[in-house]
């Protein structure tokens, strides 16, 4: 269909409509892809920008919910960011800012699978682009905008150019990858955590606020990722079914 032939009801439709589900040895093929980046180092290092993004998203969206002023957010190419907002030092809205980075992106993961298995692969793809238009925003540094850019490049090149078998492999690969690379994220903080190389980590900012133990905060983004990645994969994984025996002799 050409560009021009598109009326705002049709890509409308195009959006919101259902997909058909894809292959379960697709879903299962790019399952492993994802895992496969977690666990390989340099892989690891390039792909982990996409959950930074996710989690500076989740600091700067909770921060507007709550009240506070957003100033800016920075993504580095290191894989670290930061978010600034601007409020009360204490209270609920900057306890929830400082909670939203770690649990995010297995959320955002869980909410891509319930997506997915509903059969919403194009509505997906598009809410990652709105997500990341917002945040485009509020981006202050240069590294952050490429970075920002080239995610919704892609996205948008696939949604819009791509067969209905290559945007279901690719949502179903970013699903989980959120879903799979929440832990790794949360391990690493403790690890640095337990050489006093992150003082003013969002766990160590958690406990000056309430009172609350980092290392027990650290555990509730521990559990969150795991019980999205358990909740998330049975989204995800298909139901590939028995075969059926009744037609064979002796049944």
């Amino acid at each position: 269909m050409d560009v021009e032939d598109i009326s705002i009801a049709d890509l409308w439709d195009r959006v919101t409509g259902t997909q058909p589900d894809p292959p379960w040895w697709l879903v299962a093929f790019v399952g492993l892809v994802a895992l496969a980046a977690v666990l390989h180092g340099p892989t690891w290092r390039v792909a982990r920008n996409t959950v930074t993004i996710a989690h500076e998203g989740g600091h700067a969206l909770i921060a507007l919910v709550t009240g506070r002023k957003l100033d800016g957010i920075k993504l580095h190419s290191d894989t670290s960011g930061v978010t600034v907002s601007r409020g009360k030092p204490h209270g609920p809205g900057m306890i929830f800012t400082a909670l939203a980075g770690y649990v995010t992106p297995p959320l955002l993961g869980l909410f891509f699978a319930l997506l997915l298995a509903g059969g919403r692969i194009t509505l997906m793809l598009w809410f990652s682009l709105a997500l990341l238009g917002a945040m485009l925003i509020m981006i202050r540094n240069a590294y952050g905008v490429l970075s920002v850019v080239a995610t919704g490049a892609i996205i948008f090149g696939v949604s819009w150019l791509g067969s209905a078998e290559v945007q279901a492999g690719f949502a179903y690969l970013a699903a989980w990858f959120l879903l799979l690379a929440a832990t790794r994220p949360v391990i690493e903080l403790q690890r640095m955590r337990s050489r006093h190389m992150a003082p003013s980590s969002d766990a160590d900012q958690l406990a000056h606020l309430t009172g609350v133990p980092g290392l027990a905060w650290v555990s509730l983004f521990g559990a969150t990722a795991l019980l999205a990645l358990l909740a998330g994969g049975a989204l995800l994984v298909p139901d590939v079914g028995l075969p059926d025996l009744s037609s064979l002799p002796g049944y």
